[in-house]
């Protein structure tokens, strides 16, 4: 990739990120791998790797406990692992493009090293770092909130993605159906989609992406993140009861209300012959 290209996929990293006015060259050490640092002599991405991991970790223990009131410790731990792992990690980063733009060295350029799960996992990480010390904790948690953990978590078995989390929120909160707005930027080979999503009269979220789908998704995702915060889950109804309803009187009894029925008046009786 040219240096120039390289530079437009960073700024649309960095606006995706909360992070319009950085300069792309403050995040570029989170793409060094230990392999080039090693044949230039240079920095690898270790040591925000390490920063990184720590910032993750912590921000998805808030977001587990402000998404999970009713969890115990145990299914949140359980959920912390899946979420921080390398795995999970390496998946936003191929989501979010990093495997364009990790430098490797010599032995690692053959097919399918740079998409291995490891180094992309530990960019991810290494990027967070990079972001964090270039903005605001603010920033970067809203950044891992909306594109790491709603993308990643997993609140049933289906795995639904963002927008149908985002439609089964509105749908249990009796608010209107998710509506996307998209526009185009760029040319053919490099187009970049930026995608609203509102509810009503707001707008939740917006997203951006290399392809209207995925633009959608981060918009979805962020206005997911906007309900959880905003309405949090709502207790179950209490089950429905056959007893009678009541009501107590001013002196303290209790009322039973039964159903009324009309009575059929009483036949006159008839006069004798």
């Amino acid at each position: 990739m040219s240096g120039e290209a390289r530079r437009r996929r960073l700024r649309a990293l960095l606006k995706l990120s909360g992070a319009v006015g950085v300069d792309p060259a403050a995040v570029e050490p989170a793409f060094v791998h230990e392999s080039a640092a090693h044949e230039s002599g240079g920095t690898s991405n270790q040591r925000l790797e390490f920063l990184g991991d720590a910032i993750l970790g912590a921000v998805t223990a808030q977001y587990l406990y402000e998404a999970y009131p009713r969890a115990r410790e145990g299914e949140l731990a359980q959920r912390k692992t899946v979420l921080v792992s390398g795995e999970s990690c390496a998946k936003s980063a191929r989501r979010l493009g990093f495997g364009d733009l990790v430098v490797v060295g010599h032995s690692l350029q053959r097919p399918g090293s740079i998409e291995n799960t490891s180094v992309l996992g530990d960019t991810f990480e290494a990027y967070v770092a990079a972001l964090f010390l270039a903005t605001d904790l603010a920033t970067v948690s809203t950044f891992i909130q909306r594109e790491h953990l709603v993308m990643t978590d997993r609140s049933d078995l289906a795995d639904p993605d963002a927008k149908s989390v985002l439609l089964d929120l509105t749908r249990a909160r009796a608010l209107p159906a998710p509506a996307y707005y998209e526009r185009a930027e760029g040319p053919d080979h490099d187009r970049r989609f930026t995608s609203q999503v509102r509810v009503g009269d707001e707008v939740l979220g917006e997203g951006i992406g290399p392809t209207k789908k995925a633009a959608q998704l981060s918009a979805a995702a962020m206005a997911v993140a906007a309900l959880r915060r905003r309405i949090p889950a709502e207790a179950p109804p209490p089950p429905a009861s056959n007893e009678p309803a009541t009501e107590s009187s001013s002196d303290g009894r209790v009322i039973a209300f039964r159903a009324r029925t009309k009575r059929k008046p009483n036949p006159q009786p008839k006069a004798p012959i």
